[in-house]
């Protein structure tokens, strides 16, 4: 298949300037990952800034190898190495150092590892909030293949806000993801985190991959059914040749409509939506936006966590 010349509004600029060299230098002095620079996000120099609201930065955790084989994803498969023990601290200690408002935390998948990897997970949320309870923290977490009792560490580890991405409508989640995920599957850990606590959920659809308008639609009813508060939608781009071809390039107008569809038909608490947006697109600055919407503050929203801490 020929490949598609990219629309003008998929055009951006490299990141630069002394706050993205500040953070990029800690990272590299921690041997720490983030989803930011593996996935070459195009909106890292804009989240890592802060420039409207708190500096947000996504690190990956358990290393830069993934147990599976989604073929809308750049992360390498296979050749898992061992968890390192230092790397909740360290974690912590980067966010301190960074000068973090929000932290979000992601992973590869580790279905290599008996646990798969939920209690790493879980001290990492702890040693962040150990060290400063106010900083808010969210995680986007594998679907831990539905085992309850895993997706539950999670949540006792008590984060900000739990995300799991369903990636894309029910008819095309194989071939886009590896066939150990599901669409059911990935819906019933977003209800459990609902059902068991008082978190906000989070999940994200890439658009342009040829679903259709219709399932767009009864995506977005079925994750408001699950109770889910956040959807952010963003552009799938092809990451190499050997990675699932782009179908269409959606234009912006068209995730606007999604977005006044998602806020105010169906009552999502808010909608990132866009061509360059990603799961954790500008995510404190959005979040803290959704509090005030809500009638809190941000040191209300800093006070409860703080309470809350362990």
């Amino acid at each position: 298949m020929q490949t598609r010349r990219k629309p003008d509004w998929l055009k951006m600029r490299p990141p630069s300037g002394q706050r993205f060299t500040e953070i990029k230098r800690t990272l590299r002095d921690r041997d720490l990952h983030t989803v930011c620079e593996e996935a070459n996000c195009p909106n890292l120099g804009e989240c890592w800034s802060g420039r409207n609201g708190p500096g947000t930065a996504t690190f990956m955790l358990m290393g830069d190898r993934c147990s599976r084989g989604c073929n809308f994803c750049d992360v390498r498969t296979g050749g898992m190495e061992p968890l390192d023990p230092e790397e909740p601290a360290n974690v912590a200690e980067a966010v301190a150092e960074i000068g973090l408002d929000y932290v979000v935390l992601t992973s590869v998948d580790r279905d290599d590892l008996p646990d798969q990897g939920a209690d790493h997970f879980a001290r990492t949320i702890r040693e962040i909030k150990e060290r400063d309870p106010g900083v808010l923290v969210e995680v986007l977490i594998p679907d831990f293949r539905g085992e309850e009792d895993l997706v539950r560490e999670i949540i006792e580890a008590e984060p900000d806000v739990i995300a799991h991405n369903v990636e894309t409508v029910e008819r095309l989640q194989w071939p886009v993801r590896d066939r150990r995920a599901g669409y059911e599957q990935s819906i019933g850990v977003l209800e459990q985190v609902e059902r068991e606590s008082d978190i906000h959920t989070k999940t994200s659809l890439m658009l342009g991959l040829g679903e259709y308008e219709h399932e767009i639609y009864q995506t977005l009813s079925d994750l408001r059914e699950a109770d889910v508060d956040i959807v952010t939608l963003g552009q799938y781009l092809q990451p190499s040749l050997s990675h699932l071809d782009v179908f269409e390039y959606v234009h912006p107008d068209a995730f606007e409509t999604w977005r006044r569809v998602a806020e105010d038909e169906l009552g999502f608490l808010y909608c990132a939506s866009g061509p360059m947006v990603r799961s954790s697109y500008k995510a404190g600055e959005l979040f803290v936006d959704a509090l005030l919407r809500e009638g809190k503050t941000v040191e209300e929203a800093r006070a409860v966590a703080r309470a809350t801490a362990r």
